[in-house]
């Protein structure tokens, strides 16, 4: 159980005694909530309930503050249950419970953090999903990550998760792909073709076209034109979900699944979807095409699922794909992640779901927001590959996986941001990136030290760690199991790598006010102690950088 829980359990416990002493009369009482506070003098943890509990009790906040923090009990976490004005109470842990916690830590190794929260609930989160058309860029890079960090949050707190890539090969961005492929094609091979209007021109295309023909030769010019399409477009769209998969491993995201939008035509999940609306009176057909009545659902328009043409719409996919999450592999949750150009989608996504009789709550979209690369001042626009976006790979190339996941997860996915790639490449601690990792690097690099001068601290006492500096180190690697179900609960990845520079800080702090290795005999129970310490933080160092799919370094190397 988290502290925080024992704290509310605790001020419940109190409500209770309260009531049966006659001290506190109230028929409902609001949610718990205990936060940490601004100002760390404070306490550890408050609680603004007397506030809120106030107008319900006809009685003065504080004074109801009194009333409870009397009845909670100090104890092996609390210290101390301090009432403040206008109407909190103060709790502070005790430090030898702290200084135990150091022992605790070291004995949950990787998987300090870790809890029942989400109490294996099957739960997907579904992100990229780019069509298969051309390379991953910046904008959906932002999202992988978001996802990929998003989804190991998840697991920690205690979901069965699955990370989902919905490979959109069906419609006519595809068509318009393959045709683009197969004029490249010819005319690498000395025949007359044109781009199609609605093609695709980046320079890949010729080099998947260049791939195929170092494969295949010329056998495809052998076929009609509608045959030698469909063929060739089967071999580039696998080879564009190869090299897509491929980028994206590059900066750590990797899926369980690849889910193929054709799958919904070939195991009969569109025709499913598409009855039960049709079963539920939500579609109508009008002016040729089949529409879906989403202003019933609360949409501020109808919208087409079958054109006039027969073929269905991109939404009617998704709706099929959405189907077949919660009724065909039942799952209880699902999480997408859509770019910035998808939010005006969410609501008739929201209808379709409700719909096909699935709370809508089960579903939630997020919206990751655009990027701008900057390079110092200089806005960074064009790419050599594509000529009009920059890709993931030359990102990666040019700043490393590290800098690419921190700063990608550094702000809210709702917020648009800024990403400066001088920054993300400085060896200095204004790059949050370099901070961190070397506070790591530090860190193992004390434990090296103790390990080569054969220092066993198993025997070491922890409850000499009594320094105000050796004290708030413990204090902020404590706060990582409460961040995992934080970012669990409200599916906010970006407060990791917050948590990161506040844990760094904490260490440097240590480091530079506490000698780890004495040269002194008279500080060797000290060092002993602090070093079991170091290995703790080193646990929550680790934690926290594998959980933001970043690397660990043990020392810093130099560009």
């Amino acid at each position: 159980m988290l502290v925080r829980d024992t704290i509310s359990a605790a001020i419940s416990n109190a409500l209770e005694r309260a009531h049966q002493d006659g001290a506190l009369n109230v028929d409902s009482v609001p949610s718990i909530e205990v936060e940490r506070p601004n100002n760390p003098e404070h306490g550890d943890f408050a609680t603004n309930l007397p506030l809120r509990l106030a107008r319900a009790a006809r009685s003065n906040p504080l004074h109801l503050a009194e009333v409870i923090a009397a009845r909670v009990p100090t104890g092996p976490e609390i210290a101390s249950v301090t009432p403040a004005a206008p109407g909190f109470i103060n709790f502070r842990l005790n430090d030898h419970w702290l200084q135990d916690q150091v022992e605790a830590v070291r004995a949950a190794g990787d998987s300090f953090g870790a809890s029942d929260f989400g109490a294996a609930r099957k739960i997907m989160v579904e992100f990229v999903s780019v069509n298969p058309t051309g390379p991953v860029h910046v904008g959906h890079a932002r999202g992988a990550v978001l996802g990929s960090a998003l989804a190991n949050a998840l697991h920690a707190a205690g979901y069965a998760v699955t990370r989902e890539y919905y490979v959109n090969d069906a419609g006519s961005q595809m068509e318009a792909f393959y045709r683009s492929v197969w004029a490249r094609y010819r005319q690498a091979l000395g025949q007359p073709a044109d781009l199609p209007d609605n093609g695709y021109h980046g320079d890949y295309i010729a080099g998947i076209a260049a791939d195929i023909i170092a494969a295949d030769g010329r056998r495809y010019l052998d076929m009609d034109d509608p045959a030698a399409i469909r063929a060739i477009g089967d071999v580039a769209r696998e080879k564009m979900v190869a090299l897509i998969r491929d980028d994206l491993d590059a900066i750590g995201v990797r899926f369980d699944n690849w889910f193929s939008e054709r799958q919904l035509f070939r195991d009969a999940d569109y025709d499913r979807a598409m009855a039960r609306l049709r079963q539920g009176g939500h579609l109508a057909e009008r002016s040729g095409a089949l529409w879906f009545n989403s202003t019933a659902l609360g949409d501020d328009r109808d919208n087409v699922v079958v054109r006039s043409s027969g073929e269905p719409t991109y939404f009617a996919s998704d709706i099929a794909y959405h189907f077949n999450k919660f009724y065909g592999r039942s799952f209880e949750r699902v999480i997408d992640i859509w770019g910035a150009d998808h939010q005006g989608h969410v609501p008739r996504m929201k209808a379709a779901v409700a719909a096909m009789d699935i709370a809508p709550e089960n579903l939630t979209v997020l919206i990751s927001q655009m990027v701008t690369l900057k390079r110092g001042a200089e806005t960074v626009r064009a790419s050599k590959r594509t000529g009009d976006f920059v890709t993931l790979r030359e990102l990666v190339d040019e700043v490393g996986l590290d800098a690419c996941r921190y700063f990608f997860l550094a702000r809210a996915a709702s917020t648009q941001m800024e990403f400066d790639l001088e920054l993300a490449t400085k060896e200095s601690s204004e790059n949050p990136v370099y901070y961190v990792q070397y506070a790591h690097a530090r860190n193992a690099s004390i434990l090296k030290l103790a390990a080569d001068r054969a220092i066993d601290y198993a025997a070491g006492d922890v409850r000499l760690l009594d320094s105000p500096h050796e004290l708030t180190l413990i204090r902020t690697m404590l706060r990582l199991p409460e961040l995992i179900v934080q970012v669990a609960e409200n599916l906010e990845p970006h407060h990791l790598p917050h948590y990161a520079m506040e844990l760094a800080t904490a260490f440097h702090h240590f480091y530079e006010n506490c000698r780890v290795i004495s040269a002194n005999p008279d500080d060797n129970a000290l060092t002993l102690a602090r070093l079991k310490l170091v290995a703790a933080a080193q646990i929550a160092f680790h934690r926290t950088l594998t959980l933001m799919g970043m690397t660990a370094p043990d020392r810093m190397e130099r560009t």
